[in-house]
Formats: C-alpha cells, sequence, structure tokens
C-alpha cells in the first residue's frame, strides 16, 4: 500500500517524515488541525503496527519521532473522547454493558440499507468498511498477550472465529474481500483509505488506539463486546439488503456468517471476557465502559454521516463516488 495523499498540515509533515531515514529525523511540533487530518495522521502512524506502506522503512514503526507524534495526536483526541458519558461505580459489568447497548439510540443506517438503499450507496457503504473488515479482528488481537486466564481463553476463542478457525476461505477478512469483488469493489488492502472521511478512519483507529496501548487494555475488551452485542441484528439487515439488491450468497455470506457467529461471542464478549476481567481486576471496570461508550459514539458518528450525505443526494465517500461499482 502506497502513502495516502495529505489532508492538511500534520498529516502532510508526518508523510514527508516516513519519506526520510528514521535514523536521521528528530521530533517536529505537531500543529493544531481539524478532524480529517488528525484521524488520517492517526490511521498512518497506526497503519506501520500493522502491514506499513512501500517504500517506507519498517524501522519507522518504533521511531522516537513517530511515537512522539502519535502520541500528541492520541491525547488530543482522547481530550474529547473523554466527555463522552459512562456509568459509575459500576459492580455488574456485563449487566453495565448490556443496560449501555439497551440505551443506545444510533442512527438506523441498517435499516436504511436493508429496506432503501440503492446499489451504489450499498457499494459505497462497503467501501468505507473495508478500512476495517479487510484486518478485520487484528486490533483486538493485541490484547491476547496481555491477559491471562478465563478472560484470556474467552478472547482466543472469539478471535478463532474471526480468523476462520485456521480456514483461508472462513477468515472474516477474506469472506469480506468476496462482498467486495461482488459489487464491482478494488479488494485491495486500504485502497478506500484516501476515500474515507474521518468519522469512517475513526472507527478503525478508536480500536487501534486502544489495541496498540496496554493502558487502554480494558477499554479494548469493552470496545470488542460492544461490538459483538451490536452486530447480530445490524448484520441481518445487511444482508437482507444486499439480498434485495440481487446479491447472491457468496456476496451476502460475510453478513450472515455474523448473525449467528456474533449472537454467540456476544455473551462470550459480555460474561466470560469483560465480566471475568473484571472481576479479577475490579479497578477496571471504568475502562471497560468507556471503551465500550466509545465504540457506540463512534459507530453512531459514522452511521449519521452516511444517511446525512444520503439524504442530501451526495455521496459519502470523499471525492465522490464509486465509478463502476454495483
Amino acid at each position: 500500500m502506497l502513502l495516502p495523499d495529505p489532508r492538511g498540515a500534520v498529516s502532510a509533515g508526518l508523510i514527508d517524515l516516513l519519506r526520510r531515514d528514521p535514523s536521521t529525523v528528530e521530533y517536529q511540533p505537531v500543529p493544531d488541525t481539524d478532524a480529517e487530518d488528525l484521524q488520517l495522521s492517526l490511521w498512518v502512524c497506526y497503519e506501520l503496527c500493522y502491514r506499513g506502506f512501500e517504500r517506507v522503512d519498517p524501522d519507522w514503526d518504533g521511531a522516537p519521532a513517530l511515537m512522539t507524534i502519535r502520541r500528541v495526536l492520541e491525547n488530543r483526541w482522547l481530550g474529547t473522547l473523554r466527555g463522552i458519558a459512562v456509568p459509575e461505580r459500576v459492580t455488574d459489568v456485563p449487566r453495565a454493558l448490556a443496560e449501555l447497548v439497551a440505551a443506545d439510540e444510533g442512527p438506523p443506517l441498517a435499516k436504511f440499507l436493508q429496506t432503501k438503499a440503492t446499489a451504489e450507496q450499498f457499494a459505497e457503504f462497503v467501501a468505507h468498511r473495508s478500512v476495517y473488515h479487510l484486518k478485520e479482528a487484528d486490533p483486538h488481537s493485541w490484547a491476547i498477550p496481555r491477559l491471562s486466564g478465563r478472560a484470556k481463553a474467552a478472547l482466543v476463542e472469539i478471535q478463532a472465529d474471526e480468523y476462520g478457525q485456521g480456514k483461508l476461505e472462513r477468515m472474516h477478512s477474506e469472506l469480506f474481500r468476496a462482498t467486495m469483488r461482488s459489487l464491482g469493489l478494488d479488494d485491495a488492502y486500504g485502497h478506500y483509505v484516501g476515500q474515507a472521511p474521518a468519522t469512517t478512519l475513526a472507527v478503525s483507529n478508536l480500536m487501534s488506539l486502544f489495541g496498540l496501548n496496554r493502558r487502554w487494555l480494558g477499554a479494548a475488551l469493552g470496545h470488542l463486546a460492544v461490538f459483538e452485542m451490536t452486530s447480530s441484528l445490524p448484520n441481518r439487515r445487511y444482508g437482507n439488503g444486499l439480498r434485495r439488491l440481487g446479491g447472491d450468497a457468496t456476496a451476502t455470506r460475510f453478513f450472515d456468517e455474523h448473525v449467528e457467529a456474533d449472537a454467540v461471542h456476544e455473551q462470550i464478549a459480555a460474561h466470560d471476557l469483560c465480566g471475568s476481567y473484571a472481576a479479577d481486576n475490579p479497578e477496571a471496570a471504568g475502562d471497560i465502559l468507556f471503551g465500550a461508550a466509545c465504540a457506540l459514539t463512534v459507530e453512531a458518528r459514522f452511521g449519521t454521516h452516511l444517511l446525512d450525505r444520503w439524504t442530501s443526494g451526495t455521496p459519502s465517500l470523499l471525492q465522490g463516488g464509486l465509478p463502476g461499482a454495483a
């Protein structure tokens, strides 16, 4: 994957740095910027810990200058995220997670895709989701070596399903590639990052923020739990919406797979993962609920962006729509 085009002073400076030898670069101040520039810059920083970029030295992922820039950007975003309300004095984490999900009034994105979306709009939705789903499960897997006991076993059980129990054709990222190809989309890793707005990048960045920082282990678990607890019904609607538009079994398999799998994962994530971790680490209950609340908020902003754009008759991706897709 090539480095994306910058969206402001921060991403422009960062991308310029990454074209140099990391051993010769010192930290440079990070100017204030807007959400588009911040989220793209964070995404670039995080991606260096995953697959990296062509013609970028792999030593950059641990370079002091890069780590300092990333921490500055993370702290700025965390300043906003910390304003998200979470329950106080939690004693029963699984119950608190269920109550948080029940109280969520996010936008009706799944219902729109099921009943009203055009083929082009559905393809846009899939292009947005590709930013995360082509590396599905990877951000949460950072938590595995940081856990022990029942919580570790629960996370491994969930992730094993995400990775298709070791079968390539059953890996969820590969199922999503099949959906992309069915819609005429380019399934290359990171292909649509340049067209993904800040609200889309934030969905992926939030998982990386929690996953890559051991300080936020509890938040990573809470994020995964609410991700699983809010997945089954929307994926059923996504699958039905794609069938309405003529999608065959190959096109819908990714969504259909999540209807069944995530119904099981919901219980494992809430009770065996988060419940047992909180029982062993009572001080982490607040972080677990914080991660869950952040997940719901960021996802709601993503859905609102898509619906607002489609309602106004404009593409939801940057730089226009998807020529030739769907």
